[in-house]
């Protein structure tokens, strides 16, 4: 029987000198210096620097094998020279000299290189996944992504949770994306579904008794794609817990997230209490309810502003007047900046389809106070002392103005607070800004379809005194719903739970949803809710965004092991596939053609 290894190729050091040793792993690289043949051989936990003299048997077989084929090395382990040390390496210390070797895996030719780190085509990355895997950066990501994990499992069991697993197959649905189906063969006709998340059946579990639930959740939607979504499946951190409120929550994941990225980064976490900030201020502020608050720059609304006599800005003051809104964002110090500066924010303006940026920037002269530019001359010396009393600005300052609806408006500001705040370098990309957004509405209005519906998740408590609650205006109430948001990454949705069935079916009923549709979808819910439930909230943070952000990549697929394409195809797999027309006809199920 052959022994492999007696080491890993990432263990030895000088303490091992003169040792005879076997490694087993990947040739990494080669490199030829006439005379000396040295191979990097690598395993799961590092490269040896293995080094074969030319009049050695085995050199001209060494010096014709391929990179990433698979051998075992016997030899001798040596000390370096101290002009050769390499501080890079674990093992940088010493090298083995050769006595003998094994191939035991041959390769092919390579379709992409394993040991450069640089980009190469996602097609060919993603059909030949176990080579990319094999790449320093991506290995490492994953090797993150397991002791992430396994620590927060251990974390979870000290803060008193159990860990349950929760159906795969189950019901579809009405609410959030969609679901990817089952059919069942022994039920024709009918389907399961793949959970979008454990929602319903973890507040089944505190419903049972159980206080406090844990689950590394595999969760599944029929999304499209993005940098922060994987398409078809993702993970997440699903937690119930019973008699709690929303700052008993709160105070549970940030001790947990603190935990986890003090460990796994070296980044600062800017605040260690989590600031909160409310779903209307972060869109007035942000512009968007998912903020980067590395991000020093601020939205303002200065609408007001164009309803004055002695502002000239005739385009603003006819849109305002019309409903639309006007607000801005402030850059400090930056009257000397080019005009290329200025012209290039309004041209990137254009380009994500809004009308553009008006802008000016603060100078004073004579102690009279001016806007410099073509937009500035139009606003008197109260509306620029206006402005400065509701953006706190300065002389020397620039503002950017967008006009237009609400949502429009919220829109490019978010973009382009990101955008100024890229072009003027003032976002640390070292630390870690964590925030709490509160306050959800319970509905919104969805021009669609003119209708009312939830705006978050419908099984949330509403706020305030339940006696009380103005369903006559249900576009005023507000939900304990809340997001936690790192760096401008959402993390994690959740919610108090409305355990009451008569105020669940009322909620219900506002969004459109009869009480014999609400008991047709949602009867295991309803049905339990019945039976003494007690108050229950609970989150369930992404563990791909929260991998994402402590290995510092920007694509969810460089932390995802077996990722699918844009299009929501397993390469390597070849999945999605065509099925024998035989397993069709077991499941009842006909495939038509689209035209």
């Amino acid at each position: 029987m052959i022994t492999y290894r007696t080491h890993t190729c990432g263990e030895l050091n000088k303490d091992h000198k003169n040792q005879a040793v076997s490694l087993s792993g990947w040739v990494h690289k080669k490199r030829d210096h006439g005379n000396l043949l040295f191979i990097d051989l690598r395993d799961n936990y590092g490269i040896s620097q293995c080094v074969i003299e030319k009049g050695h048997k085995n050199f001209y077989d060494l010096e014709k094998i391929s990179l990433e084929t698979v051998i075992k090395i016997d030899g001798k382990v040596l000390e370096r020279s101290s002009d050769t040390i390499n501080s890079d390496l674990k093992t940088g210390d010493i090298e083995i000299s050769i006595n003998n070797f094994l191939i035991l895996g041959e390769t092919k030719d390579l379709p992409l290189p394993v040991f450069l780190d640089e980009d190469y085509s996602e097609d060919i990355r993603l059909k030949y996944r176990f080579l990319d895997l094999r790449r320093k950066r991506i290995h490492e990501n994953i090797i993150l992504r397991s002791n992430v994990i396994s620590f927060i499992r251990e974390e979870m069991k000290k803060l008193g949770f159990l860990e349950f697993q929760t159906p795969i197959l189950t019901s579809s649905s009405p609410e959030g994306a969609r679901d990817f189906l089952v059919p069942s063969r022994l039920n024709p006709g009918k389907f399961y579904a793949l959970p979008q998340a454990p929602q319903q059946f973890k507040q089944l579990i505190m419903v049972a008794g159980f206080d406090k639930y844990f689950q590394i959740a595999p969760c599944f939607r029929d999304e499209d794609a993005r940098a922060d979504r994987s398409p078809g499946e993702f993970y997440q951190l699903d937690i119930e817990m019973s008699f709690v409120n929303q700052d008993d929550i709160f105070d549970i994941i940030e001790k947990l997230f603190i935990k986890v990225f003090d460990k796994f980064s070296k980044n600062e976490i800017i605040s260690k209490k989590f600031p909160r900030i409310s779903y209307e201020e972060a869109l007035l502020k942000y512009g968007s309810d998912k903020p980067d608050l590395r991000n020093p720059l601020l939205i303002f609304d200065v609408s007001d502003i164009f309803n004055r006599k002695d502002v000239k800005f005739e385009i603003f003051k006819k849109l305002v007047s019309k409903g639309n809104i006007v607000r801005a964002i402030v850059t400090k110090n930056t009257i000397e900046k080019p005009r290329s500066f200025f012209d290039g924010l309004d041209k990137w303006a254009r380009s994500e389809g809004a009308a553009g940026l008006a802008y000016f920037s603060f100078e004073e002269m004579n102690g009279q106070i001016f806007g410099k530019g073509t937009v500035g001359k139009l606003f008197s010396q109260n509306a620029l002392k206006e402005i400065i009393k509701i953006t706190k600005a300065e002389i020397g300052d620039s503002i950017f103005f967008a006009c237009g609806s609400k949502t429009e408006v919220e829109k490019i500001l978010s973009s382009a607070r990101k955008k100024i705040a890229e072009e003027l370098d003032l976002i640390n990309k070292n630390k870690f800004a964590f925030c709490w957004i509160v306050d959800y509405p319970m509905y919104e209005f969805d021009e669609k379809t003119k209708k009312i519906v939830f705006s978050h998740n419908p099984f949330s408590m509403p706020q305030g005194d339940l006696k009380k609650l103005d369903f006559d205006n249900p576009l005023n109430i507000k939900a304990y719903q809340y997001d936690i948001v790192c760096n401008g990454v959402e993390l994690s949705s959740g919610a108090i739970r409305n355990h009451i069935p008569d105020l669940m079916y009322k909620l219900f009923s506002i969004a459109g949803y009869s009480k014999t549709d609400t008991d047709n979808q949602f009867s295991g819910m309803i049905n339990a809710l019945s039976y003494g439930a007690p108050p229950h909230g609970g989150i369930a943070p992404g563990i791909d965004r929260i991998i994402m952000l402590l290995a510092n990549e920007r694509n969810i697929r460089e932390v995802t092991m077996f990722p699918m394409n844009q299009n929501a195809q397993d390469l390597m797999m070849n999945a999605p596939s065509e099925v024998k027309n035989g397993q069709l006809r077991d499941l009842n199920i006909k495939v038509l053609k689209k035209d």
